[in-house]
């Protein structure tokens, strides 16, 4: 039954944590925080964007089908993303 579970999804340990360890970075007026998810061996690219719009944060998770073996690069490739999103999107990022 164990593997049944770990096969759908259902608990089990190194399933899918985002919890941020790197500092926030300020990229045009908006602040990355890359939070890789922990997915066995590798970390899957994500990332929260969040931007002060009119006295109200607003706020946009970036998840990617990247992965990547070593977590430093994977905070790494969370900026780089982020960052590509906010020049390709800008605030619309937020609607």
């Amino acid at each position: 039954m164990s593997f049944l579970k770990k096969l759908f999804g259902g608990g089990g340990s190194g399933g899918g944590t985002s919890e941020p360890t790197a500092e926030a970075e300020d990229y045009k007026g908006c602040r990355i925080t890359p939070t890789p998810i922990a997915e066995g061996s590798t970390y899957r690219v994500c990332a929260m964007i969040e931007k002060d719009v009119d006295g109200e944060t607003k706020q946009h998770k970036l998840v990617r089908a990247d992965t990547l073996q070593d977590r430093d690069e994977a905070e790494a490739a969370c900026i780089r993303k982020a960052k590509q999103v906010i020049d390709e999107q800008g605030d619309r990022l937020f609607e």
